[in-house]
């Protein structure tokens, strides 16, 4: 068998880098909050998808390095919005 196994902690690692870019607060109720949104987690969404994808087609890429590209254009792509604040919005406590 030619595959590699890749540590566990190292895939662990990995699956934490994908929640950690793709776990963004809800914004604000003002629309340009809303647009900013879903295109910072469409961009993230996609910037996921191609550092996996890039994994798939090039095995020989260490885990690491596919974790290390997420969190790097994780970090490219901040939060620029207002999130969401259930007490400024009238909500409960």
């Amino acid at each position: 068998m030619s595959e590699r196994i890749e540590p566990a902690g190292a895939v662990a690692d990995l699956l934490a880098a994908i929640v950690e870019a793709l776990d963004v607060p809800l914004p604000s109720i003002d629309a340009a909050d809303e647009r900013a949104y879903h295109r910072l987690l469409e961009r993230r969404t996609s910037d996921v998808r191609i550092a996996l994808e890039v994994k798939l087609h090039y095995l020989g890429n260490d885990v690491r390095d596919t974790t290390d590209a997420i969190r790097r254009r994780t970090a490219a792509a901040p939060i620029t919005y207002t999130p969401f604040d259930v007490e400024e919005s009238g909500g409960a406590s």
